[in-house]
């Protein structure tokens, strides 16, 4: 067994709390969020911002639900992991264009990892469940 086998579920919680942990910072102050990447801070940006918080706070929730829950769903873990790798693509494409500052790529690749760890995640356990 290696070391990302035998803490998996372990990881996958931290990046579940991270994730509702930032969604709530978003909503709470998106204008912090948007000045530390050197991003537009319009009222109608923070407030978009703040709705894109708002989902990466239910879909940590999600995941964090669907590992503790007595019977795990597949799908929310397919979709929470679809999140994170679109997440990963809308960041990156953002400081392609000069909307981030290239420091919004740490968060990037954080959604990258998480997304690719969240099928991991779903492979592992699909061969734990019964058929």
């Amino acid at each position: 067994m290696n070391i990302i086998d035998k803490y998996l579920s372990l990881l996958v919680v931290i990046i579940c709390i991270v994730t509702i942990i930032s969604g709530i910072m978003q909503i709470a102050a998106p204008h912090l969020v948007l000045t530390t990447m050197s991003a537009e801070t319009s009222p109608t940006s923070s407030y978009f911002f703040a709705i894109v918080g708002m989902f990466m706070a239910l879909f940590g929730g999600l995941m964090l639900h669907a590992i503790y829950s007595a019977r795990t769903s597949p799908e929310a873990i397919l979709w929470c992991a679809f999140q994170k790798l679109g997440a990963f693509v809308a960041v990156t494409m953002a400081v392609m264009n000069g909307i981030f500052s290239p420091l919004a790529l740490g968060v990037s690749f954080f959604d990258l990892f998480s997304g690719l760890l969240f099928l991991y995640y779903l492979k592992q356990r699909r061969e734990q469940w019964p058929s």
